[in-house]
C-alpha cells in the first residue's frame, strides 16, 4: 500500500443523534480535514462492518481490522456543554493493524476515543514522522449508567514518542499535575479552550491565543480539525505560531456547519487567517 502523507489511527464511531446516528471519531474529521488540505490520507480503525467507510471517506486508504462492536456514543449539548454516554466499545487497535510502510508516514495523528490505542504506539513510528497524540481517549471512564467522566491517566505514558500532545481544558481532571508532566516530556502541548481560544506550550513556556470569531452551529470534531491543521502546518513550516493559527482557523470554520460538511479547504483557512491577522499566539 502506498505510504500516505497523513495517517490517523482511532475508532470511527456511531454518534447517536435524535433521528438515528452519524459517523464520528477522530478519523472521520481528521481524514476529511487532511484531504481538504491537499494530503493523501490513510485511516486505521476497527468497526463491526456497520459503517460504510469507503462511502464516508472515498479519498482515503482504509484499514478496518474488524471488531465485535462499533464504538458508540450518545451526545447531548446544553448551554455549550456536552453530556456524553458510551453505549458500545469496539476492540483495541494493535500496532500490527498499521501497515508497516505507514509507520514512516510524514504526519501521524493518534486519536483514540476510548482507550483503543496502545500507550506504546506513538513511539512505534519512524523517527522522521511528526506524531501528534490526542489525549482525550485516554482520559475517560464511565459511571454505572455509561456517563463519560474525565479521569487522570495512571498507566504507561501514551505521549512518549509524540512531538505534539493535544488536549482540551474540559478533559483535565488532575489540572496542573497533568500539565506539568506533559510539558516535561513532550516538546509541544496544545490545549484548546472552546470559544475562549487555545494555549500552546513550546520552547519552555506557554503562549495564548484568542479564538477566531464564528457563529457556532455544531462543535463536534472541532478538536480533531484543530489537531490536524496544526500538525500539517507544523510539518510544512516548523513554526508553532503559524501551526496554532492555522489549526484554530480551521476549527473555527468547522463549527459553522454540520459535522464534516463544514470542514474547510486550505483556501478557506488561509482566507480566515488573512481576515483576522490579530488572532495569534502571544
Amino acid at each position: 500500500m502506498p505510504v500516505p502523507d497523513f495517517v490517523v489511527v482511532g475508532h470511527v464511531t456511531h454518534d447517536i443523534v435524535p433521528d438515528g446516528w452519524r459517523p464520528g471519531g477522530t478519523p472521520t474529521f481528521a481524514a476529511v480535514q487532511a484531504h481538504r488540505l491537499g494530503l493523501s490520507v490513510g485511516v486505521v480503525t476497527r468497526t463491526a462492518g456497520d459503517v460504510d467507510l469507503q462511502s464516508l471517506l472515498p479519498f482515503a486508504q482504509i484499514v478496518d481490522a474488524g471488531s465485535r462492536l462499533t464504538t458508540t456514543f450518545e451526545n447531548t449539548y446544553a448551554a455549550g456543554q456536552r453530556t456524553q454516554h458510551i453505549r458500545a466499545i469496539g476492540d483495541p487497535i494493535a500496532l500490527a493493524d498499521v501497515p508497516a510502510g505507514w509507520r514512516a508516514a510524514p504526519v501521524v495523528l493518534l486519536g483514540p476515543v476510548w482507550h483503543e490505542v496502545a500507550p506504546s504506539m506513538a513511539s512505534s513510528f519512524d523517527g522522521g514522522s511528526l506524531v501528534g497524540v490526542s489525549a482525550q481517549g485516554w482520559l475517560r471512564s464511565a459511571d454505572a449508567q455509561g456517563g463519560v467522566q474525565h479521569t487522570p491517566w495512571t498507566g504507561d505514558p501514551y505521549w512518549q514518542g509524540a512531538r505534539v500532545l493535544f488536549v482540551s481544558d474540559e478533559d483535565l481532571s488532575g489540572g496542573g499535575d497533568e500539565l506539568e508532566r506533559w510539558t516535561a516530556d513532550v516538546p509541544i502541548v496544545a490545549m484548546t479552550e472552546s470559544w475562549r481560544g487555545a494555549r500552546v506550550y513550546a520552547d519552555g513556556h506557554w503562549r495564548r491565543m484568542e479564538s477566531f470569531p464564528e457563529a457556532e452551529v455544531d462543535p463536534t470534531g472541532a478538536g480533531d480539525t484543530f489537531a490536524t491543521g496544526f500538525l500539517i502546518r507544523l510539518h510544512e513550516t516548523g513554526d508553532v505560531g503559524e501551526a496554532a493559527r492555522f489549526g484554530a482557523a480551521a476549527a473555527s470554520l468547522s463549527v459553522g456547519g454540520i459535522v464534516a460538511e463544514a470542514i474547510p479547504t486550505r483556501a478557506e483557512v488561509e482566507a480566515r487567517m488573512r481576515n483576522y491577522p490579530d488572532v495569534a499566539l502571544r
